[in-house]
């Protein structure tokens, strides 16, 4: 009983002691206040994004899958896990500007859908250090899907926009070859 009397009393001393909730969030306030807006900038990219899921050096690979997956003409419930190079041309060879990374699973049932989880990840020019989030679904066999872009980092910090993918190349073992433009608004 003693025990208790102490633990009561020292909450009953913090509660007087402490400042109201209201001061200390005016402490904090301060951040807040220091965020500067400027124009809104909108650029446009157009680079392709090369997933390879078959050879020796896979870009991605499936780290999971539903127990009927295999039985599923569409791959319904595989994920994949990826680190797909992006080129300034389709040719693999080209110049390296970025790596998609992220997930992307298969969704539909009836269609090809992927639903695309990735951050395109700049590593060359004056978007080094920079990334844009994608994340939505992609008809793969649509000849031309839109996705939207729901954040980045650097220089596209607090980006909004959208990506139109449009497939340049792909194989039956499900290579591909896309090409990208998108529209950042940052």
């Amino acid at each position: 009983m003693v025990k208790l009397s102490y633990i009561l009393l020292l909450i009953i001393s913090l509660i007087v002691t402490s400042p109201p909730l209201t001061e200390s969030f005016h402490i904090n306030n301060w951040a807040i206040s220091k965020l500067e807006t400027k124009q809104e900038t909108v650029t446009n990219l157009q680079f392709y994004f090369h997933d390879t899921i078959s050879g020796k050096d896979p870009t991605a690979i499936r780290v999971a899958q539903a127990a009927d997956t295999e039985k599923s003409p569409t791959l319904f419930g595989a994920l994949l896990m990826a680190d797909d190079p992006l080129t300034e041309a389709p040719d693999p060879k080209s110049k390296l500007i970025g790596r998609a990374q992220g997930i992307y699973g298969s969704a539909g049932k009836e269609e090809l859908a992927l639903l695309m989880v990735m951050s395109f990840c700049f590593t060359d020019g004056m978007y080094n250090g920079s990334s844009i989030s994608i994340i939505g679904k992609n008809s793969a066999l649509s000849p031309v899907r839109e996705m939207p872009i729901v954040g980045g980092t650097g220089v596209f910090r607090l980006a909004r926009g959208y990506a139109v993918a449009k497939t340049h190349w792909y194989n039956e073992v499900g290579d591909a070859i896309v090409a990208y433009n998108v529209t950042i608004v940052h």
